[in-house]
């Protein structure tokens, strides 16, 4: 009889998990940045990178964060907010990195303009960086 609990209790927990996980994921934050290095193939760690949003007053600083270990910010939009439809640009600072690195570099910053809908959708922004180029897509 222990082993019919068991089975049902295991049974429930494992149903229920997709539905924690859908919750999870409506709560991710819509954008994330990866940097990786061209030149070493690493990711990027210590790259500060800055959100803005395009009004009809200009352009509106929203956040800012810096790429952890792995070369990343897992969630640079506001935290609590609903990313709206519109102009946005992610701006690396690539000048003050490679200047921590004692090294020159020919972009002291790179600016991404990319436009969003309000669909509810991640947008992920990698940057592949390297002292005298890049490169940047839509990731996912």
């Amino acid at each position: 009889m222990k082993i019919v609990k068991a089975l049902v209790v295991t049974s429930l927990i494992s149903a229920s998990l997709p539905v924690l996980a859908a919750s999870d994921e409506g709560m991710k934050n819509p954008l994330s940045v990866h940097v990786l290095n061209l030149q070493t193939g690493v990711p990027t760690a210590g790259v500060t990178v800055e959100l803005e949003q395009q009004k009809p007053q200009g352009w509106i600083k929203l956040a800012s964060g810096v790429t952890d270990k792995n070369g990343r910010i897992p969630a640079l939009y506001p935290a609590g907010k609903t990313m709206e439809t519109g102009n946005y640009k992610v701006i690396f600072k690539t000048g003050d990195y490679y200047q921590q690195q004692h090294q020159p570099t020919f972009f002291p910053e790179i600016p991404v303009i990319f436009h969003t809908e309000s669909n509810g959708g991640h947008y992920h922004i990698p940057l592949l960086l390297s002292q005298y180029g890049y490169s940047t897509y839509r990731g996912n």
